[in-house]
Protein backbone atom coordinates (compact mmCIF):
# COMPACT_ATOMS: atom_id res chain seq x y z
CA UNK A 1 0.00 0.00 0.00
CA UNK A 2 1.37 3.42 -1.22
CA UNK A 3 0.66 6.29 1.96
CA UNK A 4 1.43 9.30 1.70
CA UNK A 5 3.11 10.98 4.71
CA UNK A 6 1.31 12.69 7.34
CA UNK A 7 1.72 14.86 10.00
CA UNK A 8 -0.35 16.42 13.48
CA UNK A 9 -1.09 19.62 11.57
CA UNK A 10 -2.34 17.61 8.09
CA UNK A 11 -5.34 15.20 9.86
CA UNK A 12 -6.64 12.50 8.10
CA UNK A 13 -9.59 12.97 6.54
CA UNK A 14 -13.42 12.07 8.02
CA UNK A 15 -14.61 8.89 6.41
CA UNK A 16 -16.80 10.20 3.79
CA UNK A 17 -20.25 8.56 3.21
CA UNK A 18 -22.50 8.65 -0.11
CA UNK A 19 -23.51 12.48 0.53
CA UNK A 20 -27.47 12.57 -1.13
CA UNK A 21 -26.79 16.66 -1.74
CA UNK A 22 -23.98 15.72 -4.42
CA UNK A 23 -25.97 12.98 -5.89
CA UNK A 24 -28.58 15.73 -6.32
CA UNK A 25 -26.18 18.18 -8.27
CA UNK A 26 -24.64 15.49 -10.46
CA UNK A 27 -28.60 14.74 -11.25
CA UNK A 28 -29.56 18.25 -12.19
CA UNK A 29 -26.64 18.44 -13.83
CA UNK A 30 -26.39 15.51 -16.18
CA UNK A 31 -30.15 16.98 -17.16
CA UNK A 32 -29.41 20.16 -17.79
CA UNK A 33 -26.33 18.66 -20.62
CA UNK A 34 -28.95 16.54 -21.60
CA UNK A 35 -31.22 19.47 -22.32
CA UNK A 36 -27.83 21.97 -23.93
CA UNK A 37 -27.99 18.67 -26.54
CA UNK A 38 -31.22 18.36 -27.42
CA UNK A 39 -31.89 21.89 -28.16
CA UNK A 40 -29.92 20.99 -31.76
CA UNK A 41 -31.90 18.13 -33.41
CA UNK A 42 -35.86 19.12 -31.34
CA UNK A 43 -35.94 22.77 -30.85
CA UNK A 44 -32.65 24.77 -33.20
CA UNK A 45 -34.72 28.24 -33.28
CA UNK A 46 -33.94 28.56 -29.55
CA UNK A 47 -30.87 27.21 -29.41
CA UNK A 48 -28.67 30.26 -30.13
CA UNK A 49 -31.18 32.74 -28.14
CA UNK A 50 -31.28 30.62 -24.54
CA UNK A 51 -26.70 29.87 -25.35
CA UNK A 52 -26.35 33.67 -26.11
CA UNK A 53 -27.73 34.35 -22.49
CA UNK A 54 -26.77 30.94 -20.57
CA UNK A 55 -24.71 28.26 -21.74
CA UNK A 56 -26.30 25.13 -20.27
CA UNK A 57 -23.39 22.87 -21.43
CA UNK A 58 -20.90 24.84 -19.49
CA UNK A 59 -23.25 25.05 -16.72
CA UNK A 60 -23.46 21.33 -16.32
CA UNK A 61 -19.89 20.11 -16.31
CA UNK A 62 -18.61 22.85 -13.94
CA UNK A 63 -21.26 21.55 -11.46
CA UNK A 64 -20.03 17.87 -12.57
CA UNK A 65 -15.97 19.06 -12.39
CA UNK A 66 -16.74 20.97 -8.55
CA UNK A 67 -18.82 17.85 -7.63
CA UNK A 68 -15.51 15.67 -9.04
CA UNK A 69 -13.36 17.93 -7.23
CA UNK A 70 -14.98 17.89 -3.71
CA UNK A 71 -15.19 14.13 -3.01
CA UNK A 72 -12.35 12.28 -4.91
CA UNK A 73 -9.29 13.08 -3.80
CA UNK A 74 -11.52 12.20 -0.19
CA UNK A 75 -11.83 9.15 -1.82
CA UNK A 76 -8.27 8.65 -2.35
CA UNK A 77 -6.93 9.99 1.14
CA UNK A 78 -9.20 7.54 3.37
CA UNK A 79 -7.65 4.58 1.60
CA UNK A 80 -4.34 5.54 1.47
CA UNK A 81 -4.19 2.79 -1.12
CA UNK A 82 -3.23 3.94 -5.01
CA UNK A 83 -4.04 0.44 -5.99
CA UNK A 84 -7.42 0.54 -4.65
CA UNK A 85 -8.36 3.83 -6.07
CA UNK A 86 -7.56 2.93 -9.78
CA UNK A 87 -9.19 -0.55 -9.46
CA UNK A 88 -11.96 1.92 -8.26
CA UNK A 89 -11.58 3.97 -10.94
CA UNK A 90 -11.55 2.04 -13.92
CA UNK A 91 -14.66 -0.11 -13.10
CA UNK A 92 -16.30 2.78 -11.57
CA UNK A 93 -15.87 4.51 -16.00
CA UNK A 94 -14.53 1.96 -18.14
CA UNK A 95 -17.25 -0.39 -18.55
CA UNK A 96 -20.56 2.09 -19.39
CA UNK A 97 -17.62 4.39 -21.05
CA UNK A 98 -17.58 1.34 -23.22
CA UNK A 99 -20.78 0.99 -23.86
CA UNK A 100 -20.90 4.32 -24.91
CA UNK A 101 -18.19 3.78 -27.18
CA UNK A 102 -19.72 0.75 -28.97
CA UNK A 103 -23.42 2.37 -29.50
CA UNK A 104 -21.82 5.32 -31.21
CA UNK A 105 -20.14 2.41 -33.41
CA UNK A 106 -23.30 0.40 -33.96
CA UNK A 107 -24.79 3.77 -34.85
CA UNK A 108 -22.18 4.77 -37.27
CA UNK A 109 -22.60 0.97 -38.60
CA UNK A 110 -26.47 1.36 -39.00
CA UNK A 111 -25.71 4.71 -40.92
CA UNK A 112 -27.24 6.33 -38.13
CA UNK A 113 -24.70 8.95 -37.32
CA UNK A 114 -20.93 9.28 -39.01
CA UNK A 115 -17.59 8.96 -37.82
CA UNK A 116 -14.96 11.37 -37.92
CA UNK A 117 -12.97 11.07 -41.17
CA UNK A 118 -9.70 10.78 -39.09
CA UNK A 119 -11.18 6.72 -38.27
CA UNK A 120 -10.53 6.04 -41.81
CA UNK A 121 -6.27 7.04 -41.78
CA UNK A 122 -5.79 7.17 -37.99
CA UNK A 123 -7.36 4.26 -36.26
CA UNK A 124 -5.48 3.34 -34.24
CA UNK A 125 -4.20 6.53 -32.95
CA UNK A 126 -7.33 7.20 -32.17
CA UNK A 127 -8.61 3.86 -30.37
CA UNK A 128 -5.78 3.95 -28.44
CA UNK A 129 -6.45 8.11 -27.21
CA UNK A 130 -10.54 6.66 -26.61
CA UNK A 131 -8.71 3.76 -24.64
CA UNK A 132 -6.51 5.88 -22.06
CA UNK A 133 -9.89 8.31 -22.13
CA UNK A 134 -6.93 11.10 -22.70
CA UNK A 135 -8.56 11.50 -26.37
CA UNK A 136 -8.76 15.51 -25.46
CA UNK A 137 -5.91 16.24 -24.68
CA UNK A 138 -4.28 13.91 -27.96
CA UNK A 139 -6.34 16.01 -30.20
CA UNK A 140 -8.14 13.07 -30.68
CA UNK A 141 -12.05 13.89 -32.00
CA UNK A 142 -14.28 12.23 -29.56
CA UNK A 143 -16.72 9.45 -30.76
CA UNK A 144 -19.50 11.11 -28.32
CA UNK A 145 -19.09 14.82 -28.09
CA UNK A 146 -19.60 14.35 -24.20
CA UNK A 147 -16.80 12.18 -23.95
CA UNK A 148 -14.12 15.36 -23.53
CA UNK A 149 -14.73 15.86 -20.38
CA UNK A 150 -13.64 12.49 -19.14
CA UNK A 151 -10.27 13.77 -20.30
CA UNK A 152 -10.17 16.32 -18.08
CA UNK A 153 -11.55 13.79 -15.59
CA UNK A 154 -8.86 11.31 -16.16
CA UNK A 155 -5.75 14.27 -15.95
CA UNK A 156 -6.86 15.70 -13.02
CA UNK A 157 -6.96 11.61 -11.12
CA UNK A 158 -3.64 11.40 -12.57
CA UNK A 159 -2.43 14.49 -11.43
CA UNK A 160 -3.32 13.61 -7.75
CA UNK A 161 -1.50 10.37 -7.91
CA UNK A 162 1.12 12.18 -8.04
CA UNK A 163 0.57 15.06 -5.77
CA UNK A 164 -0.54 11.94 -3.55
CA UNK A 165 2.93 9.92 -3.95
CA UNK A 166 4.69 13.04 -3.41
CA UNK A 167 3.29 14.14 -0.25
CA UNK A 168 1.69 17.21 -1.36
CA UNK A 169 -1.62 16.34 -2.32
CA UNK A 170 -3.14 18.82 0.40
CA UNK A 171 -2.26 21.65 -1.05
CA UNK A 172 -5.05 21.83 -3.27
CA UNK A 173 -5.54 25.45 -2.29
CA UNK A 174 -2.75 26.69 -4.06
CA UNK A 175 -2.91 23.91 -7.29
CA UNK A 176 -6.09 25.80 -7.78
CA UNK A 177 -4.77 29.07 -7.85
CA UNK A 178 -1.76 27.74 -9.89
CA UNK A 179 -4.13 26.60 -12.87
CA UNK A 180 -5.90 29.49 -12.03
CA UNK A 181 -3.23 31.82 -13.21
CA UNK A 182 -1.86 29.59 -15.88
CA UNK A 183 -5.49 30.12 -17.48
CA UNK A 184 -5.26 33.86 -16.86
CA UNK A 185 -1.46 33.95 -18.21
CA UNK A 186 -1.70 31.50 -20.97
CA UNK A 187 -5.33 32.92 -22.29
CA UNK A 188 -4.68 33.26 -26.14
CA UNK A 189 -0.93 32.45 -25.83
CA UNK A 190 -0.59 28.98 -25.37
CA UNK A 191 -0.26 27.08 -28.81
CA UNK A 192 -3.23 23.99 -30.08
CA UNK A 193 -2.28 20.85 -30.50
CA UNK A 194 1.42 21.50 -30.95
CA UNK A 195 2.73 18.03 -30.06
CA UNK A 196 -0.20 16.27 -32.39
CA UNK A 197 -1.06 17.90 -35.26
CA UNK A 198 0.97 17.90 -38.54
CA UNK A 199 -0.10 14.46 -40.07
CA UNK A 200 -1.19 10.69 -38.82
CA UNK A 201 2.51 9.78 -38.42
CA UNK A 202 3.12 12.36 -35.60
CA UNK A 203 -0.19 11.41 -33.85
CA UNK A 204 0.40 8.18 -33.43
CA UNK A 205 4.00 8.99 -32.64
CA UNK A 206 2.72 11.35 -29.69
CA UNK A 207 -0.21 8.75 -28.99
CA UNK A 208 2.20 6.12 -28.46
CA UNK A 209 5.01 8.09 -26.51
CA UNK A 210 2.15 9.58 -23.90
CA UNK A 211 0.07 6.24 -23.33
CA UNK A 212 3.65 4.53 -23.08
CA UNK A 213 4.98 6.92 -20.73
CA UNK A 214 2.29 7.29 -18.28
CA UNK A 215 1.84 3.35 -18.08
CA UNK A 216 5.91 3.51 -16.85
CA UNK A 217 4.75 6.10 -14.62
CA UNK A 218 1.83 4.62 -13.34
CA UNK A 219 3.75 1.33 -12.66
CA UNK A 220 5.99 2.76 -10.80
CA UNK A 221 3.74 4.84 -8.09
CA UNK A 222 1.88 1.34 -8.07
CA UNK A 223 4.92 -1.17 -8.08
CA UNK A 224 8.36 0.46 -7.27
CA UNK A 225 10.36 1.36 -4.34
CA UNK A 226 9.95 4.50 -2.91
CA UNK A 227 12.80 6.66 -5.21
CA UNK A 228 11.10 4.98 -8.40
CA UNK A 229 7.64 5.88 -7.27
CA UNK A 230 8.69 9.48 -6.59
CA UNK A 231 10.34 9.32 -10.09
CA UNK A 232 7.57 7.91 -11.79
CA UNK A 233 5.37 10.87 -10.00
CA UNK A 234 7.07 13.49 -11.83
CA UNK A 235 6.90 11.98 -14.55
CA UNK A 236 2.95 11.65 -14.99
CA UNK A 237 2.97 15.21 -13.35
CA UNK A 238 5.01 16.40 -16.36
CA UNK A 239 3.21 14.74 -18.88
CA UNK A 240 0.42 15.78 -18.26
CA UNK A 241 0.69 19.30 -17.80
CA UNK A 242 2.90 19.44 -20.91
CA UNK A 243 -0.57 18.19 -22.81
CA UNK A 244 -2.60 20.72 -21.09
CA UNK A 245 -0.29 23.16 -22.04
CA UNK A 246 0.13 22.64 -25.69
CA UNK A 247 -1.91 20.29 -26.79
CA UNK A 248 -5.91 20.74 -26.56
CA UNK A 249 -7.52 22.29 -29.00
CA UNK A 250 -10.75 22.12 -27.85
CA UNK A 251 -12.57 23.88 -25.49
CA UNK A 252 -9.23 25.42 -25.38
CA UNK A 253 -5.78 25.69 -23.23
CA UNK A 254 -7.18 28.25 -21.16
CA UNK A 255 -10.44 26.34 -20.23
CA UNK A 256 -8.62 23.22 -20.07
CA UNK A 257 -6.54 24.78 -17.34
CA UNK A 258 -9.57 26.87 -15.89
CA UNK A 259 -10.79 22.98 -15.52
CA UNK A 260 -8.05 21.49 -13.39
CA UNK A 261 -8.47 25.18 -11.35
CA UNK A 262 -11.78 24.53 -10.97
CA UNK A 263 -11.77 20.66 -9.42
CA UNK A 264 -8.75 21.68 -7.23
CA UNK A 265 -10.96 24.74 -5.83
CA UNK A 266 -13.76 21.62 -5.11
CA UNK A 267 -11.18 20.18 -3.11
CA UNK A 268 -10.25 23.15 -1.28
CA UNK A 269 -13.85 23.40 -0.35
CA UNK A 270 -13.89 19.67 0.98
CA UNK A 271 -10.88 20.45 3.08
CA UNK A 272 -12.50 23.62 4.73
CA UNK A 273 -15.69 21.78 5.01
CA UNK A 274 -13.87 18.78 6.89
CA UNK A 275 -11.53 21.23 9.21
CA UNK A 276 -8.49 20.22 7.44
CA UNK A 277 -8.20 24.07 6.22
CA UNK A 278 -9.27 26.84 8.00
CA UNK A 279 -11.77 29.08 6.34
CA UNK A 280 -9.52 31.69 5.33
CA UNK A 281 -9.01 29.83 2.38
CA UNK A 282 -12.31 30.30 1.37
CA UNK A 283 -11.33 33.70 0.29
CA UNK A 284 -8.60 32.76 -1.88
CA UNK A 285 -11.24 30.06 -3.32
CA UNK A 286 -13.15 32.66 -4.52
CA UNK A 287 -10.44 34.01 -6.97
CA UNK A 288 -11.43 31.29 -8.78
CA UNK A 289 -14.59 31.98 -10.30
CA UNK A 290 -13.82 36.24 -9.71
CA UNK A 291 -11.02 34.74 -12.93
CA UNK A 292 -13.10 32.20 -14.45
CA UNK A 293 -15.52 35.33 -15.13
CA UNK A 294 -12.82 37.91 -16.23
CA UNK A 295 -11.82 35.06 -18.71
CA UNK A 296 -14.93 34.26 -20.41
CA UNK A 297 -16.07 38.32 -20.40
CA UNK A 298 -16.39 38.11 -24.35
CA UNK A 299 -19.16 35.52 -23.75
CA UNK A 300 -22.27 36.36 -21.86
CA UNK A 301 -23.60 32.99 -21.84
CA UNK A 302 -20.76 30.85 -20.26
CA UNK A 303 -20.24 33.75 -17.76
CA UNK A 304 -23.45 33.36 -16.18
CA UNK A 305 -23.35 29.55 -16.87
CA UNK A 306 -19.92 29.81 -14.66
CA UNK A 307 -21.17 32.04 -11.77
CA UNK A 308 -24.64 30.25 -11.28
CA UNK A 309 -22.81 26.43 -11.15
CA UNK A 310 -20.38 28.49 -8.54
CA UNK A 311 -23.86 29.80 -6.52
CA UNK A 312 -25.71 25.97 -7.35
CA UNK A 313 -22.68 24.24 -5.47
CA UNK A 314 -22.46 26.65 -2.99
CA UNK A 315 -25.92 26.64 -2.60
CA UNK A 316 -25.62 22.04 -2.46
CA UNK A 317 -23.37 22.72 0.53
CA UNK A 318 -25.48 24.96 2.55
CA UNK A 319 -28.12 22.71 2.11
CA UNK A 320 -25.81 19.52 2.65
CA UNK A 321 -27.73 18.48 5.85
CA UNK A 322 -30.91 18.63 4.34
CA UNK A 323 -33.11 15.82 3.06
CA UNK A 324 -32.75 15.82 -1.03
CA UNK A 325 -35.66 14.41 -3.05
CA UNK A 326 -35.36 11.10 -3.55
CA UNK A 327 -35.96 11.69 -7.34
CA UNK A 328 -33.64 13.95 -7.00
CA UNK A 329 -30.83 11.97 -5.87
CA UNK A 330 -31.69 8.65 -7.80
CA UNK A 331 -30.90 11.24 -11.11
CA UNK A 332 -27.27 11.72 -9.35
CA UNK A 333 -27.15 7.60 -8.96
CA UNK A 334 -27.24 6.77 -12.59
CA UNK A 335 -25.80 10.11 -13.72
CA UNK A 336 -22.79 8.55 -15.29
CA UNK A 337 -25.37 6.98 -17.77
CA UNK A 338 -27.36 9.96 -18.20
CA UNK A 339 -24.16 11.79 -19.33
CA UNK A 340 -23.14 8.93 -21.27
CA UNK A 341 -26.11 7.72 -22.79
CA UNK A 342 -28.50 10.44 -24.11
CA UNK A 343 -26.45 10.90 -27.06
CA UNK A 344 -27.12 7.77 -28.61
CA UNK A 345 -30.67 8.64 -28.03
CA UNK A 346 -30.21 12.04 -29.65
CA UNK A 347 -28.06 11.32 -32.64
CA UNK A 348 -30.77 8.84 -33.60
CA UNK A 349 -33.73 11.91 -33.02
CA UNK A 350 -31.49 13.70 -35.49
CA UNK A 351 -30.85 11.08 -38.01
CA UNK A 352 -35.33 10.68 -38.12
CA UNK A 353 -36.08 14.36 -37.82
CA UNK A 354 -33.13 16.15 -40.24
CA UNK A 355 -35.77 19.27 -40.50
CA UNK A 356 -36.97 20.30 -37.15
CA UNK A 357 -38.47 23.61 -38.20
CA UNK A 358 -40.64 21.77 -40.45
CA UNK A 359 -42.31 19.91 -37.41
CA UNK A 360 -44.59 21.53 -35.24
CA UNK A 361 -43.10 22.39 -31.96
CA UNK A 362 -45.80 20.67 -29.62
CA UNK A 363 -44.86 17.45 -31.33
CA UNK A 364 -41.01 18.40 -31.10
CA UNK A 365 -41.68 19.18 -26.97
CA UNK A 366 -43.57 15.52 -27.00
CA UNK A 367 -40.57 13.85 -28.56
CA UNK A 368 -38.29 15.67 -26.33
CA UNK A 369 -40.45 14.39 -22.88
CA UNK A 370 -40.67 10.93 -24.45
CA UNK A 371 -36.42 10.64 -25.19
CA UNK A 372 -36.28 11.66 -21.57
CA UNK A 373 -38.43 8.80 -20.55
CA UNK A 374 -36.83 5.92 -22.57
CA UNK A 375 -33.05 7.57 -21.49
CA UNK A 376 -34.01 7.46 -17.78
CA UNK A 377 -35.99 3.43 -18.59
CA UNK A 378 -31.96 2.85 -20.41
CA UNK A 379 -30.45 4.17 -17.42
CA UNK A 380 -31.89 2.14 -14.84
CA UNK A 381 -31.13 -0.77 -17.08
CA UNK A 382 -27.46 -0.06 -17.22
CA UNK A 383 -26.79 1.00 -13.86
CA UNK A 384 -28.78 -2.96 -12.84
CA UNK A 385 -26.62 -4.45 -15.55
CA UNK A 386 -23.50 -2.50 -16.09
CA UNK A 387 -22.32 -0.16 -13.53
CA UNK A 388 -23.92 -1.84 -9.81
CA UNK A 389 -22.01 -5.59 -11.13
CA UNK A 390 -18.62 -3.95 -12.62
CA UNK A 391 -18.33 -1.07 -9.31
CA UNK A 392 -18.95 -4.22 -6.62
CA UNK A 393 -16.31 -6.06 -8.87
CA UNK A 394 -13.80 -3.42 -8.11
CA UNK A 395 -14.88 -3.06 -4.50
CA UNK A 396 -13.81 -6.78 -4.16
CA UNK A 397 -10.86 -7.01 -6.05
CA UNK A 398 -10.13 -3.67 -4.24
CA UNK A 399 -10.83 -4.72 -0.81
CA UNK A 400 -8.90 -8.30 -1.57
CA UNK A 401 -5.19 -7.30 0.20
CA UNK A 402 -7.60 -5.37 3.36
CA UNK A 403 -10.35 -7.46 4.14
CA UNK A 404 -9.42 -7.67 7.35
CA UNK A 405 -10.14 -3.24 7.33
CA UNK A 406 -13.86 -3.98 6.89
CA UNK A 407 -14.24 -0.63 4.47
CA UNK A 408 -16.91 0.34 2.24
CA UNK A 409 -17.07 2.24 -0.55
CA UNK A 410 -17.61 5.85 -0.45
CA UNK A 411 -19.76 8.00 -2.87
CA UNK A 412 -17.75 8.30 -6.41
Amino acid sequence: MLSAPSTAADPAPPHPRRLAWLDALRGLAAMVVVFEHALQPLWPEARTPIKAAFDPGWYGVLVFFLVSGYIVPASLERRGDLRAFWISRFFRLWPLFSVCVVGMLLLAAAGWDSLHTWWDGRPVALALAHASMLQNLLYAPNLANVLWTLSYEMAFYLLLTAMFTLGVHRRSTAAALTFTAAAALGAGLLPVALLSSGGAGRMLTVVLVVTTVLAVGLTAVLAGARRIQQLGAVLIAATILLLLAVNQSYPGPWQGLFILATMFAGTALYRVESGQLSRRHLAWVALVPIAGLWLSRDDLGVEVAMAAAWLTFAAGMALRRRTMPSWLAWLGLVSYSIYLLHPLLLESVEFFLPDPLAVPLAVRLTLLVAVCAALLGLCALTWRWVELPAQQLGKRLAARPREAMNETEPYL
